[in-house]
């Protein structure tokens, strides 16, 4: 019983209320509902909490991005990118001419991530955490921007995250993105269909 008491701890605790609005989250964005932003919202502020504790710095970081592009996805979601159509924005592919500044984005943010944790951190998984953040952050605004492809992004982050996350002992999280690997596959082929819908 005291092994059990000793497992939930706060941070374990807030690993599962984690783990229950990251499910809700990935519900929203599967079915492209724009409630996504409201987890959007709730999601990181848990995440700092935790990721701070666990010295995933970069991860730390991006959550402050997450809640800024929060505001952004939902007001696109909800009005669209034209000022004067105020149409809900549609599921769509992203256009060619953003591929490469979005690899030249990632490369830059990595760079820079990557420097700084390990120059300034004590961070034992530096490139790691940097790669999941820098690519994070293209694919948050690919999902901002309701890109399909975002779901590719997406499956790679998640991916790596089961692995680095498991190996830092954040048990719960590493189980949410195991899960979220897999919708991710499922997610991509969902939202091909809607883009179809919309068209």
């Amino acid at each position: 019983m005291s092994e059990l008491i000793e497992f939930f701890t706060a941070d374990r605790i807030m690993e599962i209320a984690g783990l229950a609005v990251g499910l809700a989250y990935l519900y929203f964005e599967y079915h492209a509902n724009r409630l996504v932003w409201l987890m959007s919202v709730i999601m990181p502020m848990i995440s700092l909490f935790i990721y701070y504790r666990a010295g995933i710095y970069a991860d730390f970081a991006i959550n402050i991005y997450y809640l800024l592009i929060a505001v952004y996805g939902y007001i696109v979601w909800t009005f669209g990118l034209k000022r004067k159509k105020r149409e809900p924005l549609p599921v769509t592919h992203m256009p060619l001419k953003y591929y490469a500044a979005a690899i030249v984005a990632l490369i830059a943010i990595f760079a820079f991530l990557a420097w700084g944790l390990v120059s300034f951190t004590n961070s034992n998984v530096p490139y790691w955490d940097a790669f999941t953040t820098a690519l994070s952050i293209v694919a948050m605004w690919m999902l901002a921007r309701k890109y399909a492809e975002q779901w590719i992004a997406w499956f790679i982050v998640d991916a790596v995250c089961v692995g680095l996350y498991f190996y830092k002992g954040i048990y719960f999280y590493s189980a949410l993105y195991s899960v979220y690997t897999v919708i991710a596959l499922f997610g991509y082929r969902k939202w091909l269909r809607l883009m179809h819908q919309d068209s």
